[in-house]
């Protein structure tokens, strides 16, 4: 679940008791806390420490680590650029910029209406489809910037559908 801008106590607690005994219990419960907030709140580090009997630097360095822990909450739709040579090689800079300027964001933002959140990714694994972007778990292959506008328009139907 992506986009929430509160987050539930009791679900990160069930999250915690749940994992708390595994053998290197921190990254699964940040992961499970992640699956279902859409990110790890700040205010839930004091009690992943204090259940693991940890620091919250320690808590909060692992979280600060991963790029895939986010500290916040992101946009209905996560929008990963593919930075990797392949991709540069055919065009993802341009596209880079052009997506920017869509969304009117850079990297590491959510756009104000909660939308869409920009993030680099290093690589796709779609070297042969390049450039390639990645919006939620969907990898779109040799993306334009004309299909980027399409997709863009199509992602704005879905979101004042959904409201």
């Amino acid at each position: 679940m992506q986009g929430n801008s509160s987050w539930d106590r009791q679900l990160v607690e069930k999250s915690i008791d749940s994992l708390k005994d595994k053998p290197g219990a921190l990254l699964p419960i940040l992961h499970s806390i992640q699956d279902q907030l859409g990110y790890i709140p700040s205010d839930a580090v004091p009690l992943i420490a204090d259940k693991l009997n940890l620091s919250r630097a320690d808590v909060h360095g692992v979280i600060s680590f991963y790029h895939h822990f986010r500290s916040k909450p992101c946009g209905e739709f996560v929008i990963q650029v593919c930075r990797a040579e392949a991709c540069q090689a055919m065009g993802s800079r341009q596209l880079e910029q052009t997506i920017k300027q869509t969304l009117g964001i850079d990297y590491h933002q959510t756009t104000l209406d909660g939308s869409f959140t920009l993030e680099p990714v290093y690589c796709l694994g779609n070297c042969a489809c390049s450039p390639s972007i990645r919006v939620n778990d969907d990898i779109h292959g040799r993306m334009t910037t004309s299909k980027f506008s399409q997709l863009v328009d199509k992602m704005q139907t879905v979101a004042v559908e959904v409201q």
